[in-house]
């Protein structure tokens, strides 16, 4: 095994595939993004001035390496409540976003050459930070017609000696696919079967929709010590630029070895933006709430749009604010299409193929604009559609 380093890792990874149209946007007008995922609401009211008021009362020094007391405990309170994870404020610490969280929990579980199974298409940074980590990664491909549910079969199919950690997303960035108690309770038994490390990553666990409630994987039975939680502020209270993530892991042993890389990276989150944090847990929950019928609102919308369009297609996302796109139909392959589109009719997607080897038929849409954009977006997607 040749030896590992960052530097020579850096060489074998691209740059993400969702900033390189973004990018790309940026110097044209008359765009419509359907590209960055982003909560469009600002920062409820009550959490900004928290985090003021906390300036103002001089709370700027380091806060301790795993967070402030009173934000993990309420984190802490939380995780109990809503996603019946029994973790204390000892085994939860406070990230630089979600982010940080992964990378952390990526680059403390595995050594040099172990394999690491990442359900695809995937979110843009799972495979990279593997292999930034010494990591093999292993990508299951998650199939359209089983709603992009990671299929148990398949997952045991990539199982060896050498596979030591799982990494699930739901709800999924970019196929907006929730799994169900059901579909984890199938994984959690292969989990268990070969003792594999998992990393759950629930950013978007507040974003579900037509009724439906999100289930955390270590909440299943025999399942606590296995798993890492991974979650974040950003999408939850729109919090994006914030930079407030947190992990959760009962193994004492792992959870040090993120707390001793935390502390000579970034040491600690920065101190008046936990107290925010702090505020949003507390506070009133009624912006959440909001914000998520209106993403329930703003998928409908799209859904219908897409259906009434020819030449591509989409199954319903039950989360998230993302829809996948079949665009099979055109002949096209994902970049070309992604790069067409923006170039004829200014609307930025992402192309299918940023997220894995399996999606270079589809694209990303990301619906966090208000209605009449994405009525427009759709207006110009058609009419690209007929010229093509």
């Amino acid at each position: 095994m040749p030896e590992h380093s960052i530097s020579s890792s850096l060489d074998r990874i691209p740059k993400s595939g969702i900033r390189k149209l973004f990018d790309l946007a940026q110097s044209m007008e008359g765009i419509i993004s359907l590209g960055i995922g982003e909560p469009d609401f600002d920062t409820p009211p009550h959490i900004v001035e928290a985090s003021i008021k906390a300036l103002k009362e001089g709370k700027t020094y380091y806060s301790p390496n795993s967070g402030l007391l009173e934000l993990r405990q309420a984190i802490s309170e939380k995780m109990k409540k809503q996603n019946f994870i029994d973790v204390s404020e000892n085994e939860i610490m406070i990230t630089v976003g979600g982010g940080q969280a992964l990378a952390l929990a990526i680059q403390s579980s595995i050594k040099t050459g172990d394999g690491v199974i990442v359900p695809s298409p995937a979110f843009v940074a799972y495979v990279p930070t593997v292999i930034l980590s010494g990591g093999n990664p292993i990508e299951v491909e998650c199939k359209e017609d089983e709603n992009f549910i990671l299929n148990p079969d398949l997952l045991e199919e990539k199982i060896t000696e050498k596979t030591e950690l799982l990494i699930l997303n739901s709800p999924s960035n970019p196929t907006g696919a929730v799994m169900k108690k059901r579909d984890l309770e199938k994984i959690s038994d292969i989990i268990m079967e070969y003792n594999l490390k998992v990393i759950s990553d629930e950013v978007y666990e507040s974003l579900i929709y037509d009724g439906k409630k999100h289930v955390s994987l270590a909440s299943l039975n025999g399942m606590e010590n296995n798993v890492i939680t991974v979650n974040s502020f950003s999408k939850t209270y729109s919090m994006t630029g914030w930079r407030v993530g947190y992990l959760s892991s009962k193994d004492e042993s792992l959870f040090d070895r993120m707390l001793k890389l935390h502390m000579y990276g970034p040491v600690c989150n920065n101190t008046f933006a936990q107290f925010g944090a702090l505020e949003a847990l507390k506070g009133s929950q009624d912006f959440v709430n909001h914000m998520r019928d209106e993403f329930e609102d703003r998928r409908n919308l799209l859904m219908k749009r897409i259906e009434e369009m020819k030449g591509v297609s989409a199954i319903k996302p039950e989360g998230a604010f993302y829809l996948f796109m079949n665009i099979s139909q055109t002949k096209m392959k994902s970049e070309e299409f992604s790069e067409k589109l923006l170039n004829e009719e200014k609307v930025v997607s992402v192309p299918g193929a940023a997220f894995g080897p399996y999606s270079d038929e589809f694209v990303r849409l990301a619906y966090p604009l208000k209605k009449e954009k994405i009525n427009e977006a759709c207006d110009r997607i058609e009419r690209f559609l007929s010229k093509n």
